[in-house]
């Protein structure tokens, strides 16, 4: 349970701790407003991350299949010949996009040779078509992968900005405000009991001028009827 501010119960007091309740209400309503938009979009990336992931695990399956087959026929001085020197490279540009105040990071790339489908370094000759179609399926799935990678980041980005939204949310809303009410009313009942205290002081010094009035007006009337007997 959150606890009363240490403040002074005056008026000027009151007045700022209200502008900051009206603060922090709206700010959390804000706050509740991005962590809703957050969970969405984290939730859509994760389900989007998850079908990606499952594509690029099958796609892999069947690169390793291929990779083990043509291990399997050819020899391995002719394999480790054939991958020695790769004809193909990948020029690799990250850059980011902004998602709910959240930078996250997007990957392109080019081929280093000017034909993208040139891929394969070595001649068909002494080589097998599963070595082939291994090298021909990593190739295509590598756009894949940079775009996993990239939505695993995002998805660990937004998570960490969706946790750290959703603790400013619970601070506004179980700490600050009502802290903030709990003095607004703490002050209130101060000032309002202070009041009720003053006017009865007034009341008091009213009664006693009243009463001296008529005391001064009451020895008035007798020294006028003694001069007047006299």
């Amino acid at each position: 349970m959150a606890e009363r501010m240490n403040v002074n119960p005056t008026r000027m007091m009151l007045t700022s701790l209200k502008k900051r309740l009206k603060t922090a209400t709206r700010g959390h309503k804000l706050m509740k407003d991005k962590r809703d938009e957050l969970m969405k979009n984290f939730l859509e990336l994760a389900r989007e991350n998850g079908r990606l992931r499952q594509e690029v695990e099958k796609s892999l399956a069947k690169v390793y299949k291929n990779f083990t087959v043509a291990s399997a026929i050819m020899s391995q001085e002719v394999m480790e010949e054939s991958l020695m020197f790769p004809k193909q490279g990948v020029i690799l540009d990250v850059g980011n996009k902004n998602i709910m105040s959240v930078d996250v990071p997007v990957f392109t790339f080019k081929t280093t040779a000017e034909d993208p489908t040139n891929i394969f370094p070595y001649g068909f000759a002494r080589t097998s078509g599963e070595l082939d179609n291994a090298i021909s399926e990593l190739a295509d799935l590598f756009p894949m992968l940079l775009d996993l990678a990239a939505k695993e980041k995002e998805t660990a980005l937004l998570a960490a900005e969706l946790e750290k939204t959703r603790r400013r949310v619970n601070a506004l809303e179980y700490v600050m405000i009502p802290q903030l009410e709990m003095t607004i009313k703490y002050i209130t009942m101060k000032l309002d009991e202070n009041e009720r205290g003053n006017q009865t002081r007034l009341m008091k010094v009213k009664d006693m001028m009243l009463k001296e009035a008529i005391e001064e007006k009451r020895e008035h009337d007798e020294e006028a009827i003694e001069r007047f007997a006299e």
